[in-house]
């Protein structure tokens, strides 16, 4: 197995058309990525392979996934410089607490095969547990020993936010979150604006629910793109980071094709309207892991 060239530069787009969010710290985000959730592990090397020929830039896992050594082969063959591959993957509820989120970030990282990482998240914040705060402690120190670049959390409330900024001195630089037409988190997308905090979609395409709706169908049709391609450019568009899944080559290239074409303010609002009978297809961040 080959191995990533090490390179202490910053994250490097270039190459790539796909833009980059700026995050709080100052580090690069492409707004485009590749998400591997429900990928099984035996499968993942082979898909993120893939996803790395077509383009992608940016990866991300969870030690929930079960496919992060998986994810580490892919990077590993890919030829890629350290620096030109953003790799995000985050800490899962057992794991929570100072002490276990450094042992699980040692046993991510090894089975990645990175001797450091660009992005690491709180995966949930499990209020009733209590210790997301100490977790995000131990990702500062991480930071801070130059074993992580970035630090942010995933489907945290505002509450939840607060909190971490009260008790921890420091906001977020990112926070992963579902976001999809009919469950656009308006309310919190502002919230991260003012708090100068990115946000990431995850499940940007509705799980494929949303990609028959006649609205969204028309605008593809006006654009000659596929409804999947609509919604992932409603996202770079209203300035989410979008991280689609797919285990099929035609549609791993298909979410990538993004870039050559712009929605009119008139489809945006149209999409950012849609309304479905099924919002939220995820768990209450509220109460997940109770």
């Amino acid at each position: 197995m080959g191995n990533m060239t090490s390179d202490d530069t910053r994250f490097d787009s270039a190459g790539s058309a796909i833009p980059t969010i700026v995050l709080s710290d100052g580090r690069q985000i492409p707004q485009l990525g590749f998400g591997v959730y429900k990928v099984e592990p035996d499968e993942a090397q082979r898909v993120v392979e893939e996803a790395l020929t077509v383009g992608y830039r940016s990866i991300d896992t969870a030690t929930l996934y079960g496919n992060e050594d998986g994810v580490g082969r892919a990077l590993a063959n890919s030829g890629l410089r350290r620096n030109e591959v953003f790799v995000t993957t985050k800490l899962w509820n057992d794991d929570q607490g100072y002490d276990e989120t450094l042992r699980a970030f040692d046993a991510s990282m090894n089975r990645l095969g990175l001797d450091h990482l660009d992005l690491y998240l709180v995966h949930w914040p499990v209020p009733s547990l209590g210790r997301y705060v100490d977790s995000f402690r131990a990702l500062q120190k991480l930071r801070d020993d130059g074993r992580v670049k970035s630090i942010g959390v995933s489907n945290f409330t505002e509450e939840a936010i607060e909190r971490l900024i009260a008790e921890t001195g420091e906001v977020p630089a990112l926070n992963q979150i579902e976001l999809h037409p009919g469950f656009t988190q308006t309310e919190l997308r502002a919230y991260h604006m003012g708090r100068g905090i990115a946000t990431e979609a995850w499940a940007p395409l509705g799980q494929g629910s949303v990609l028959g709706d006649p609205t969204i169908e028309a605008i593809a049709r006006t654009h000659g793109r596929t409804p999947a391609q609509i919604v992932l450019r409603w996202h770079l568009q209203i300035g989410t980071i979008a991280i689609p899944k797919s285990v099929t080559p035609s549609r791993i290239a298909e979410n990538f094709e993004v870039m050559g074409f712009r929605l009119g303010p008139d489809e945006i609002d149209a999409i950012d309207g849609l309304r479905f009978d099924v919002g939220r297809l995820g768990p209450d961040p509220e109460t997940f892991g109770a």
